[in-house]
């Protein structure tokens, strides 16, 4: 039984295949992700819901959720909780001015949008306050006592 052990010519141009293929995949999927999928006729379908990008950060004192909303007014957002979660939703809509003519790039997000964040137990969920400024929303979450925790001191 002979090996068969390519040529470092070879081996060149396959691991040079491999690497263009995973380089393919992975723009690809950076393109889907940043402009939306592509219909049956090649076009972009951007009035699918999408989900703002968050950060959230915890002090001693709150949690801060910050979601970005570039280009969304504040009149198009709802922050809500049920059931026992954050909800940061709305909507936007195409500007009317792109009604007539030919568009050729689009990469601007259109249509509705939500993001759910299970809130923790010791949340002060009657005391959450909202901001947006440029295009960012802040959401601050006080926190509270853990229901049914208590510190014991060990003697």
């Amino acid at each position: 039984m002979s090996l068969f052990w390519p040529s470092d010519s070879e081996f060149g141009r396959f691991e040079n295949s491999v690497s263009n293929l995973f380089d393919d995949f992975f723009n690809d999927l950076s393109i889907a992700r940043r402009t939306g999928n592509l219909t049956s006729k090649g076009n972009r379908n951007y009035n699918r819901s999408w989900a703002p990008p968050l950060d959230v950060h915890e002090t001693e004192k709150e949690f801060i959720v910050n979601a970005e909303l570039p280009g969304v007014s504040k009149d198009q957002i709802n922050v809500d909780v049920r059931d026992k979660a954050l909800v940061i939703s709305g909507e936007t809509k195409q500007d009317q001015k792109y009604k007539e003519g030919n568009t050729h790039i689009q990469e601007r997000r259109y249509g509705s949008f939500s993001r759910t964040i299970s809130l923790p137990q010791n949340a002060k969920s009657d005391e959450i306050t909202a901001k947006f400024d440029q295009g960012i929303l802040e959401v601050k979450i006080p926190k509270g006592e853990t229901p049914g925790s208590k510190k014991i001191t060990v003697q």
